[in-house]
């Protein structure tokens, strides 16, 4: 099956945890679905229906760093400026804080939308991936041929929440899978696997007379121990088996 292939690679990135605010701005290591809806709407110039929207990825950086940020927290004023009698509009103050940021980003993104494909070579709004200060580049635009296989490997990825009793390298988030514009952007949240290290389908586990999987995988990427590169693919909207959905 033929999808859409991009690459984007940026100088830094952060994708702020919702409802943390105090002193200290954390960062999920990995894109929320939310995040690579809003990249897509970006690249297209207009939001897009997210039913029958199918993506995975795979996302590398160098490594986390903090930055020292400002707030500056304004109000209405009643005073005058120093020595004059002109009347202030504004009084506040500046709030510092900090945030972590990922150095060298880099994102692999599949999509199964091929007709999408002039719209990456040529996108709408500036690159960006998270803040829209973060600007990206797109090096590579492409179409590639995947394949189903019993045997691939995971490895810096988003898995769906199943996977969690499947493997113990894995990391489980909550993250919001899409922000609904037609109720004032209000978020929808699902639980993933962030899988950072490499694994293999043959180290998994089933439980009972659960039959092994078969997975998508990406015949371009390097051959690792005899197995291709495996890609999880998700929706942007809720089904009976959560936001992982099949591709066809």
């Amino acid at each position: 099956m033929d999808v859409l292939k991009v690459v984007a690679e940026g100088a830094t990135t952060s994708f702020r945890y919702p409802h943390f605010i105090l002193g200290v701005q954390p960062t999920y290591e990995m894109p929320p679905p939310s995040t690579i809806y809003g990249h897509i709407c970006s690249a297209l110039g207009d939001l897009v229906d997210p039913g029958g929207v199918r993506f995975a990825y795979h996302f590398t950086h160098a490594g986390l760093v903090e930055d020292l940020e400002h707030v500056h927290v304004l109000s209405p004023s009643t005073g005058k400026l120093p020595g004059t009698a002109i009347p202030k509009v504004l009084e506040g103050n500046v709030n510092p804080f900090r945030r972590w940021l990922i150095f060298q980003p880099r994102l692999t993104l599949y999509i199964n939308h091929l007709g999408w494909e002039s719209a990456f070579r040529s996108p709408r709004y500036p690159v960006a991936l998270g803040r829209s200060q973060d600007l990206f580049t797109y090096t590579s635009v492409e179409r590639v041929s995947i394949e189903e296989s019993a045997d691939a490997y995971f490895e810096a990825t988003l898995a769906p929440y199943r996977m969690a009793r499947r493997t113990g390298s894995g990391v489980v988030v909550l993250m919001p899978r899409f922000l609904n514009h037609e109720r004032n952007r209000a978020p929808n949240f699902s639980q993933y696997v962030m899988l950072r290290n490499r694994i293999f389908s043959r180290d998994l586990l089933y439980f009972g007379d659960e039959p092994a999987e078969t997975y998508w995988t990406d015949p371009s990427e390097p051959i690792i121990r005899g197995c291709k590169l495996g890609l999880f693919f998700h929706s942007f909207e809720e089904g009976p088996d959560g936001p992982s959905a099949p591709l066809a």
